[in-house]
């Protein structure tokens, strides 16, 4: 089914709503001090969801009050958020992954419920899932649901006890959708806050995202109506959690990416306004190509592929956990490279607090680790990928290849080596049963990542007009061509499971002096990007 967008002007009059909202109720000084005293300002979080505002608006049904948005206008409010304030982002993103079980779980008649609640009222809403001993292995979960009969045998209620850990509007949430353990398998359960037996537990404190409120949420013989399930039967709460993963992580991509960006503009910034030995930091290769140029190429990156993958979200293919899970991964990991870097860029200044560089490190070190740890996207992508280049005798790969071959002005023919590589590569790991060694599968899953986003950047870039992004198309293509077969043959060679002749056929595929052919011309590339970015020429 195709999912509506919001039109232009109506995202952009969003997104100007957002900054306006945040410059009057939470301004940079105002921000700092929040973080330095650890506090979440729950006045924000409300009035951000209240009549005047209303940004939970943009992700709710719009047969139930909301704005009935797609992929792409979440992406694109997520990631102005970011770049904001990630921990106000973050509680934004835990009203929208509260509400998800409802919205892909719930029937009818429970929508016509709780969303028009959600919705008219601004209730602050939490995900209930994570346990103190069941992170991302939700099967482990241990909160009970229990049910209560009447004398017919008849479950009228069910009682919950259980404890929930780093739960985002843990204490602040007026109402909860808590994931449970009932005799039929995980399942959903809405609670709102007041019921006896909810209570907050323990305020977490954190390294970063200091304005979002962490808390533990303790459950003890919490008693709820039936009617409180989400949908008509125990048992689909894992089902439910999948159907919404390929949208909240594309959300905390768009994290990583509006983070990323945010910071990379605080360095370009300082780059011209400081001055070493008579020129601008701008001006020096040292600088630009090295703290500046490579964060605008994976940032560029990211931003392609989160934007096809909202394109697949929108166009109704929703099951996309897999393209959400090589959205987060690249795309956050790339973000916090950029926001380490920024401090780099800034020298002492980013290492203090007035600059806002090292609260943005600080902040988005968590986005590699909620709502999935890289590794769980590895993980993810290895596997899923792998039975996709498999079952296809390598077409997956192969067809990207014959995509962007073409494409030569953006570095297509590098892109298209670099996934004929992985799709004959793939099979060969696959037969000879090395992926079942996780360091194996991990090498491949950062490999892939890199060659479906060079794919996504190479055909952004070949569709627009203008030298950046063909530029920043090319130098992330050259480089994929180099690090991809770099790292599955580092990787193969280590494992000492793959026969000589394999192993050699795919020296000879990967190519590598090959490769290095295709980083001929990258200085040039590098200074034009170095001049787009800062508007000025960087010397030798």
């Amino acid at each position: 089914m195709l999912m509506k967008r919001l039109n232009t002007e109506d995202l952009d009059l969003i997104v100007k709503t957002l900054y306006e909202f945040t410059a009057r109720e939470a301004p940079l000084e105002q921000r700092l001090k929040w973080d330095e005293t650890d506090r979440c300002p729950a006045e924000v979080v409300r009035a951000m969801l209240g009549p005047d505002v209303g940004l939970h608006l943009v992700f709710l049904p719009e047969e139930y009050g909301g704005m009935g948005g797609g992929a792409y206008d979440v992406y694109r409010l997520s990631c102005e958020f970011a770049k904001i304030d990630l921990g106000l982002a973050t509680g934004m993103l835990a009203v929208a992954l509260g509400t998800d079980p409802i919205r892909v779980g719930c029937t009818e008649e429970q929508k016509a419920k709780w969303i028009p609640r959600i919705a008219e009222e601004g209730l602050i809403v939490a995900y209930g899932v994570t346990e103190p001993e069941a992170g991302s292995n939700v099967q482990s979960l241990k909160t009970e649901a229990t049910p209560i009969t009447d004398a017919d045998g008849r479950v009228t209620h069910y009682r919950l006890n259980g404890v929930k850990q780093f739960i985002s509007n843990g204490s602040i949430a007026d109402l909860y959708t808590i994931l449970a353990k009932a005799p039929g398998g995980p399942t959903f359960f809405v609670v709102e806050r007041q019921t006896p037996g909810l209570t907050p537990g323990r305020h977490e404190i954190k390294h970063g995202i200091r304005l979002s409120d962490t808390a533990q949420v303790l459950l003890q013989d919490v008693v709820i109506p039936a009617g409180n399930i989400v949908g008509e039967r125990e048992g689909e709460g894992l089902k439910q959690a999948n159907e919404v993963f390929g949208y909240t992580r594309l959300m905390v991509a768009a994290f990583g990416l509006g983070a990323g960006l945010s910071a990379l503009e605080k360095a370009i910034a300082y780059s011209k306004q400081r001055k070493q030995f008579g020129t601008f930091l701008a001006q020096k290769q040292g600088f630009t190509h090295k703290l500046l140029v490579p964060n605008s190429v994976r940032l560029a990156a990211a931003r392609a592929y989160i934007e096809h993958v909202a394109d697949l979200l929108d166009s109704g293919s929703t099951d996309r956990q897999v393209e959400g899970s090589v959205a987060k991964l690249f795309a956050t990991e790339v973000g916090n490279i950029a926001a380490d870097h920024a401090v780099q860029a800034l020298g002492g200044y980013g290492y203090c607090v007035d600059f806002e560089v090292e609260k943005i490190r600080r902040d988005a070190r968590i986005l590699t680790i909620y709502e999935g740890t890289s590794e769980i996207q590895q993980s993810i992508i290895g596997i899923f990928r792998m039975r996709e280049a498999v079952k296809s005798k390598g077409q997956f790969y192969l067809r990207m290849a014959q995509e962007v071959e073409p494409l030569t002005e953006v570095g297509g023919p590098a892109v298209a080596r670099a996934a004929r590589f992985l799709a004959d590569a793939a099979q060969t790991a696959f037969r000879a049963k090395l992926v079942r060694q996780q360091h194996v599968a991990f090498e491949y899953a950062t490999s892939m990542a890199e060659v479906e986003t060079a794919v996504a950047l190479a055909k952004a870039a070949a569709a627009q007009d203008g030298d950046l992004l063909k530029a920043q198309s090319r130098l992330w293509a050259s480089q994929v061509a180099l690090s991809v077969p770099s790292r599955i043959l580092a990787a193969l060679t280590a494992s000492n499971g793959l026969g000589a002749e394999d192993l050699e056929r795919l020296r000879k595929l990967g190519d590598l002096d090959g490769a290095l052919a295709f980083q001929a011309g990258g200085l040039a590339d590098m200074n034009l990007v170095a001049e787009a970015l800062t508007g000025m020429k960087a010397e030798g």
